[in-house]
């Protein structure tokens, strides 16, 4: 209460301030008339900018007044400028005609490579219309060029190199768990919440159009206002223009890969747009017996009824067929890295694991008028998994390196129902623009699992981890699954539904400069678990954020906000547990460098989060309830074009993650599992601008962690995980349509892993060794 009465104290002081403004607005077109959207519109002398939509319309709004000029830009086209004088209370309405027609503007836009690796604005799907520069929150964007320079295939792979404190953990293979400030951040798609206990099926790369990385809570969305954040994929969409992509990949590991990229119109009036993506992939491993083979169908339809109302329908199904799950852990009563990268307990014969993800979402758009606008978006999603896991039963007493390798069915099938209505827009009192947001959002999540049945892989010989032996397990003693009956009636089910309902009412004052975000969500759960029965939670949680610019291309900010996760599951003795409850207070500055040609964001943060869970070190199929945790920390993240030709993405984190009470007073003060305390990367790519090398492009990025606390870690000593260094480079050609890459990853043949001590053994995942990935891209 303290800190809303001193907002609202200071919203009493700037109202007896306010200088009158004028807006300038204008369309954009072509020579023969069509719209040009894509293109920039810049007031010269400033960093503030505008792009022109689908229509061509661009948009200022709260302008001082003044003489400007306005310049609108696309890269590959000569600039156009135009000499305006702005009055209090006006709007101008300036027009601009490029001489290039559509198509001349489509292949332009198609070769464009500028600022790949910033994005300014937010996606739709996160609900606000303030750029990232005035959102008083730290969000950070990774761009599809980032992802492709990479050669990233999913989530899996190196995106979380992209973003301060960002680091994933270990994983079996089918589903991406991502730690950010502290702890495991949702897994979002098109702003809908899709996590599930053990899914969805990490993302694959060609449907990905960007990933924003939100850090703190945001109530606004479907989180309900998990304190660490969330990283939401948004999938490509029709862009109105006709073009495509086709891309072949060749790996180390036999890895073989293959994507479409059709982008066009199917109706002569435009109307009626579509997207489709395809893709193909074999990929081994560097170890034996281990494979992810997939494969993706993607397509998108999107029709416009009217320049207002649009309507997307979109469908993704994903297929996996990989080795028995598990196979990537390696194991020893000795401690970690006490193998070979390449060992695995996985044998030949063993079955594969298969999974079936689909998801379908559908969009509504309209807009109201100028400056509202209404979304209601219905999804559905389901994921369907059929295979078994690998985990050891026991070692020989006698630390010989004799194990025992078990295997259990891993059956599981995901179903989740979504939807969410919001409306957003602007709207003048006195003073005060009100940039408002509000709606609702529910969601019901269904999960079924079968673990029940497991066996021991009894080979003609005993299996000895430093001198395994494999395919020595007779067809008879291969396990068999009785799958006879349903999935609903031999698994476990975990089940939960919730609704909510949230308001926000960003206050914009002098001239937009200070930004008063005040805003609340309701919300209410119901968790049905086979262990603890039904619980039901709600919570009101409030949200303060201000940010204010002390020029157009320096803002800063503070945040305030409060977090209600309600949580599945129930303790060794049936307890079910308690819904996360905490806080989190942030600030940052935020900076446009050379007209917003790059940015820079630092941020300090302090996240309390009470009733976390974490692995049982007594019982480790079992979590356990901490009392409470303290995340605190500072981030610093760089991306974009430093100069014409070199883009660079630069981040640093410092994460004290602690528990700060506990049943178990010896557990105070310990490092959370799974942190690192500290966490740098940086990604540098270089285009020579001059013949005869000209279109050569050179990168090169490293990856480090220091002081990395294990997963099941509660000392912070002996079972913790050495420092992490990766360096990555790649060599780049590219000529007119026609781009070829060479990506070499750990390029000093790091021995890499991560792992945790679990009971009288210690497990750990290794990474592969110097690696390469040739692809071979050409867009028409």
């Amino acid at each position: 209460m303290k800190k809303l009465c001193t907002l609202f104290a200071l919203l009493v002081l700037v109202l007896q301030v306010q200088a009158q403004t004028g807006n300038i607005k204008g369309i954009v077109r072509t020579s023969d008339g069509e719209p040009a959207e894509f293109v920039n519109v810049g007031l010269k002398g400033t960093s503030l900018g505008a792009t022109a939509d689908k229509n061509g319309n661009y948009h200022f709004k709260n302008i001082q007044p003044g003489r400007y000029t306005l310049v609108a830009t696309l890269v590959g086209l000569q600039p156009q400028e135009q000499l305006v004088v702005l009055l209090a209370n006006e709007t101008l309405e300036v027009n601009f005609t490029l001489q290039e027609t559509a198509q001349k503007l489509q292949e332009v836009v198609i070769s464009a490579n500028s600022n790949k690796y910033r994005q300014p604005n937010l996606s739709s799907s996160l609900r606000l219309r303030t750029p990232v520069l005035e959102t008083p929150q730290n969000i950070q964007v990774v761009t599809n060029a980032v992802l492709a320079d990479q050669q990233v295939f999913d989530m899996l792979e190196g995106v979380t190199r992209n973003v301060s404190g960002v680091t994933r953990l270990e994983h079996w293979d089918n589903y991406a768990r991502i730690n950010m400030r502290g702890s495991q951040i949702a897994a979002f798609r098109n702003g809908m919440n899709v996590q599930m206990p053990w899914g969805p099926l990490a993302e694959d790369m060609s449907v990905v159009d960007r990933i924003e990385f939100v850090k703190g809570p945001a109530g606004f969305m479907m989180a309900n206002g998990e304190p660490s954040g969330f990283y939401n994929i948004v999938t490509k969409k029709p862009t109105g223009l006709t073009k495509g992509e086709a891309a072949f990949t060749l790996g180390s590991f036999q890895t073989y890969r293959a994507t479409l990229d059709l982008d066009g119109k199917l109706s002569s009036n435009g109307k009626l747009l579509y997207r489709l993506n395809l893709m193909g992939q074999q990929k081994g491993s560097h170890r034996d017996y281990e494979y992810n083979n997939r494969y993706t169908v993607a397509p998108v339809l999107k029709y416009l009824f009217s320049d207002n109302t649009s309507l997307t329908a979109e469908y993704t199904y994903q297929f996996s067929e990989m080795s028995a799950i598990g196979s990537n852990y390696a194991f020893s009563p000795n401690g970690y890295a006490d193998l070979p990268r390449n060992f695995t307990t996985a044998e030949p014969t063993l079955a594969p694991t298969k999974i079936h993800d689909q998801s379908i979402f559908v969009t509504l758009q309209h807009q109201l008028d100028e400056d509202w606008q209404m979304t209601g978006q219905l999804a559905y999603l389901n994921y369907d998994q059929e295979g078994s896991s690998l985990w050891p039963t026991a070692f020989d007493e006698a630390k010989t390196g004799i194990l025992k390798r078990g295997t259990s069915i891993w059956d599981a099938l995901g179903q989740s129902k979504q939807g969410q209505f919001f409306v957003n827009g602007e709207v003048k009192t006195g003073f005060i623009t009100h940039r408002l947001l509000a709606g609702v959002d529910m969601y019901h999540k269904d999960y079924f699992a079968d673990w029940s049945q497991s066996f021991e892989l009894v080979g003609t010989e005993p299996f000895n981890i430093y001198n395994p032996v494999y395919g020595k397990v007779p067809a008879a003693s291969l396990p068999v699954f009785d799958r006879s009956s349903d999935l609903r009636s031999r698994g476990v089910r975990y089940n939960q539904g919730s609704a909510g309902i949230y308001v926000q009412d960003e206050l914009r004052m002098f001239q937009d400069r200070l930004r008063v975000t005040l805003a609340a969500r309701q919300t209410s759960a119901q968790t049905v678990n086979p262990y603890s029965g039904i619980t039901n939670d709600k919570a009101f949680t409030p949200r303060v954020g201000v940010s204010y610019s002390i020029n157009p291309a320096v803002s800063v900010y503070g945040l305030y906000d409060q977090a209600f996760v309600p949580q599945a599951g129930a303790n060794f003795e049936g307890k079910s547990f308690d819904p996360i409850t905490g806080s989190n207070t942030e600030a940052g500055i935020k900076k446009d460098w050379f007209n917003g040609t790059w940015n820079s964001t630092l941020a300090v943060y302090r996240i309390t989060k009470n009733n976390v869970l974490t692995a049982d070190p007594n019982n480790p199929n079992f979590s356990i309830q901490l009392g409470q945790t303290q995340t605190q920390g500072a981030e610093f993240d760089v991306r974009g074009n430093i100069t014409k030709d070199l883009n660079l993405i630069f981040n640093y984190a410092y994460t004290d993650s602690k528990i700060s009470k506990d049943t178990n007073p010896d557990r105070v003060g310990t490092a959370q599992p799974g942190i690192s305390k500290h966490i740098s990367n940086t990604w540098l790519s270089y285009q020579v601008p001059y013949a005869p090398l000209k279109g050569l492009g050179l990168s090169l990025g490293y990856q480090w962690q220091k002081d990395r606390s294990s997963w099941y870690v509660f000392d912070g000593t002996q079972n913790s995980l050495p420092d992490y260094f990766r360096l990555d480079g790649a060599v780049t050609w590219q000529k007119d349509k026609v781009r070829v890459s060479l990506n070499v990853n750990n390029l000093l043949d790091e021995y890499l892993y991560s792992g945790a001590p679990y009971g009288e053994y210690f497990y750990w995942q290794t990474e592969a060794g110097r690696n390469a990935r040739l692809n071979v891209a050409y867009k028409f």
